[in-house]
């Protein structure tokens, strides 16, 4: 079969490939986008992660506000979650978007946008299948493997027969569980557990650490978790899943305790204890690129892996696995390939929001970290209840925290547990970047009122 050649290959279109193949069209390169699947443009972001979970984390919350509507002088019934409606409406977003990017794609690519399963038989060159079912054969001077994450699994004995949930498969049920068991108390398992709860399912969340958000302060997960439980979700920590059966509709967990074994039942299991690198099916041993234990592939602080003209982007590497990294490993490939620059990965400052409600961001270092690091540190903490933009919304749970480096003034990590707290935190990453002192946000007037505002009454107790 005779190749086809390109001057560049992107295989997955997720946020880094979908953005740097129009860039690379406009800097004259002749660039082919392979994605495997029509339903998967844009990404896993817009289509099973990100903008899907949120759509319904927001019907959630929606529901929890008429349910406590009386806090606030409101009289109203109490709600009923038509699930079915609830996906309907996610479904709906999730087409805008990814119509959106098919359309933006098509524009910049035409008949270059292969829709098709790729695997690599050398070093630059990938076999398609593509979704006629024809095979193609394509190569080119750079490739960019942007292919993503899946749910990970883990190996407990029972679990695939007995069946499971995943963070995917969990958003096109249209049946509300009577008992919903979340392995995994991490940002995924949390999400969910809040969001079912607030559907009307009981929840139980199961997590092997001491803590659940294993990478916070134990202040902060702490605080997390008491705002869950007051939501009515039940916490099993500590614990390790041994096996899983089914029994007529309930899924039974044998789990050890310290020193003792328990059983738990629920009507549902969902797998949330992580994501898995989506490199099995691309044959890399034919390219020699190089992958860490996990399968993730190994880059420089250029996104380049360890064979020359091959970069890998997005979760795929091994990095946060966040839209907006991989927003930016497209803005350092962009950089370096197209305008002339000098980009990395180093030292760049990436917040992170758990869309619970109260919402969860971090940015920087937490305290355990700073220690850790030998920073000499003070430490600020708030209460969200001190924050008047708070007491007006009803919206006084949460703790808001400060780590300050005591030699320099500036601000080294933030986490905010509050009232939309993933807008709030872009605020201190401003004033963490631009390298200036804590007293920027302790002196500066700030709108009132609001919840940035709180950042005022924060840092005034460095």
């Amino acid at each position: 079969m005779n190749p086809e050649y390109y001057d560049d290959i992107i295989i997955g279109g997720g946020k880094a490939g979908k953005t740097l193949a129009p860039a690379l069209v406009a800097d004259g390169r002749k660039t082919a986008l392979v994605e495997r699947s029509l339903t998967m443009i844009g990404g896993g972001c817009i289509n099973v992660a990100c903008i899907p979970t949120k759509t319904m984390v927001a019907s959630a919350n929606v529901a929890n506000t008429v349910r406590n509507s009386t806090l606030y002088g409101v009289k109203v019934n109490v709600p009923t979650v038509d699930l079915v409606e609830v996906i309907r409406r996610k479904r709906s977003v999730v087409q805008s978007a990814r119509a959106m990017n098919l359309h933006n794609l098509e524009t910049a690519l035409g008949n270059k946008l292969i829709i098709g399963t790729g695997q690599f038989v050398a070093s630059k060159t990938i076999e398609v299948i593509t979704a006629e079912g024809k095979t193609r054969l394509l190569t080119a001077e750079r490739l960019f493997i942007n292919t993503g994450t899946r749910p990970l699994i883990p190996p407990v004995p029972g679990l695939t027969e007995s069946g499971f949930l995943t963070s995917e498969s969990i958003m096109e049920l249209e049946n509300l569980p009577e008992h919903l068991i979340v392995l995994g108390s991490g940002y995924i398992g949390l999400e969910f557990a809040q969001m079912f709860r607030r559907f009307g399912a009981r929840v139980t969340v199961i997590g092997q650490s001491e803590q659940i958000l294993s990478q916070q302060d134990p202040d902060i997960a702490i605080a997390v978790q008491t705002l869950l439980e007051r939501d009515g979700i039940e916490f099993l920590l500590k614990a390790k899943v041994l096996r899983v059966e089914r029994s007529g509709n309930q899924t039974i967990l044998h789990i050890q305790v310290a020193d003792r074994e328990i059983n738990l039942q629920g009507s549902h299991l969902l797998v949330a204890v992580g994501r898995a690198p989506t490199t099995d099916s691309l044959n890399l041993a034919a390219t020699g690129v190089a992958t860490d234990e996990r399968g993730f592939i190994q880059v420089n602080d250029r996104l380049e892996t360890n064979i020359p003209g091959i970069w890998a982007l997005g979760d795929i590497n091994g990095g946060p696995q966040y839209t907006h990294v991989a927003l930016d490993d497209y803005r350092i490939v962009k950089a370096n390939l197209i305008d002339g620059g000098n980009r990395s990965t180093r030292d760049r400052l990436v917040p992170s929001c758990l869309y619970i409600d109260p919402e969860l961001a971090h940015v920087g270092l937490t305290e355990t970290e700073a220690q850790r690091q030998g920073y000499a540190i003070r430490v600020a903490k708030l209460d969200a209840s001190a924050v008047p933009r708070a007491k007006t919304l009803g919206q006084t749970d949460g703790l808001l925290k400060a780590i300050v480096d005591t030699e320099t003034g500036r601000i080294i990590g933030c986490s905010l547990l509050c009232h939309t707290a993933g807008e709030v935190i872009s605020t201190v990453q401003m004033v963490m970047q631009s390298q200036m002192p804590y007293t920027v946000l302790r002196d500066a007037i700030l709108t009132h009122p609001t919840m940035t505002e709180g950042l005022n009454i924060l840092f005034a107790k460095v």
